[in-house]
């Protein structure tokens, strides 16, 4: 898959897992996760999904723990939701630096990017 295209894919797989997360799962542990970043793999087979997660260790561990035991639903829905021949497997790691800053920076970068690639 090329560069936009799993740019894309990370982008919509984010969208939708914050929408999942935030708004339709039933699980309290989970209602203290934010998904800030989404990497899938070049063959869009792996996804590695950053999320911070507020509250103190323990509550913190909880909430790893429910995103991991919450992977395959969310997979199947990402599935019924995205149009994707290849629906990846979902690796949940929290997001050490969740600042503003790397996120705009991110942004920016693909930006500039998607609009060199249009003007060729």
């Amino acid at each position: 898959m090329d560069e936009w295209r799993t740019l894309r894919v990370s982008e919509a797989v984010r969208e939708e897992l914050s929408e999942l997360i935030g708004f339709e799962t039933a699980d309290p542990r989970l209602l203290a996760v934010e998904v800030t970043e989404v990497h899938v793999s070049s063959d869009a087979r792996h996804a590695t999904i950053k999320v911070v997660v507020r509250g103190d260790e323990k509550e913190q561990n909880q909430s790893m723990a429910a995103l991991d035991h919450a992977r395959h639903y969310l997979r199947h829905e990402l599935a019924s939701r995205l149009t994707l021949r290849h629906v990846p497997e979902l690796h949940f790691e929290r997001d050490r630096n969740p600042d503003a800053d790397s996120r705009i920076e991110f942004l920016l970068k693909r930006a500039k990017k998607s609009r060199g690639r249009t003007e060729n």
